[in-house]
């Protein structure tokens, strides 16, 4: 049987301090073996390292982990079919050779702040959720 993967939108946040209105794409279809991205943009500006973009990846039922910080930094585990860019007011996850593992809720994580960096201040997120589904 073949997986058909599906990215689906699936939540919107609009936070915070400094009105920072964070967005995604459409979502988009692609064939197992493909290669996926997940993009977002925010509303005002470029995103800069002072923005600490960031990838989160939760698969149902797991806690969610870090996938892709400062833009295009992946921590141990984070296998290297994935990947992080960043240019304007937008961000991208792209994803390699999809397989069925890759069945996530994907956020994109900036940080609204306008000083130093502080847990009490909103950041702005995005979800994008890859759905793979038995086709056929």
């Amino acid at each position: 049987m073949s997986w058909a993967p599906l990215l689906v939108l699936s939540a919107l946040c609009a936070c915070s301090k400094a009105q920072l209105v964070v967005t995604q794409r459409p979502s988009a279809s692609v064939a197992p073996g493909g290669t996926a991205t997940v993009s977002c943009s925010i509303s005002t500006g470029t995103i800069g390292d002072g923005h600490y973009p960031r990838w989160v990846q939760h698969i149902y039922g797991n806690v969610p982990r870090g996938l892709i910080y400062n833009t295009n930094v992946r921590p141990e585990g984070t296998p290297a079919r994935f990947s992080g860019s960043r240019s304007g007011n937008t961000m991208s996850l792209t994803i390699t050779e999809v397989e069925p593992q890759d069945d996530a809720s994907y956020y994109c994580v900036v940080w609204a702040g306008s000083s130093s960096h502080s847990d009490t201040v909103p950041w702005g997120r995005e979800t994008k959720t890859l759905n793979l589904r038995r086709c056929c």
